[in-house]
């Protein structure tokens, strides 16, 4: 059976040195697919970006510096709260973002109890994931 894990949280758009905008955020993590967190950044009334991580990412991000091309982040302070920042970058653009780390940490946590790192692999059923990957091409 699967378990679904989610937080709503809300992060800094930061858009000079002394100025970001408020984002609502929905993470979700999902035992089917067990390496991911899945994103939305509600960016409007309406309007949404959605993005992908490695749950191992955010985890790593939360005490060292993590990730290479379109999605790095790494632990900062802001405005005296420990925060991760998101900088993410795509062919629409690039967004850094500050998320408060404490958040962060009781989500990551609470996907870790369901699924602890390093058995991921025994949630995936690779006939379906082989199945997916065809329907996909």
């Amino acid at each position: 059976m699967d378990t679904t894990v989610s937080c709503e949280l809300h992060l800094h758009l930061i858009v000079s040195s002394e100025s970001s905008l408020p984002v609502r955020a929905s993470l979700r993590y999902d035992t089917a697919d067990p390496y991911a967190v899945h994103a939305v950044f509600h960016t409007g009334a309406e309007d949404t970006v959605e993005w992908v991580f490695a749950r191992e990412l955010l985890t790593v991000g939360l005490h060292l510096p993590a990730g290479i091309g379109d999605v790095q982040v790494w632990p900062c302070r802001s405005r005296s709260l420990d925060v991760l920042c998101i900088a993410l970058a795509s062919e629409e653009g690039e967004a850094l973002l500050h998320a408060p780390a404490r958040v962060l940490e009781e989500f990551l946590e609470r996907t870790e109890a369901v699924v602890p790192p390093g058995t991921e692999h025994r949630r995936l059923s690779y006939d379906q994931e082989l199945s997916r990957f065809m329907a996909e091409s």
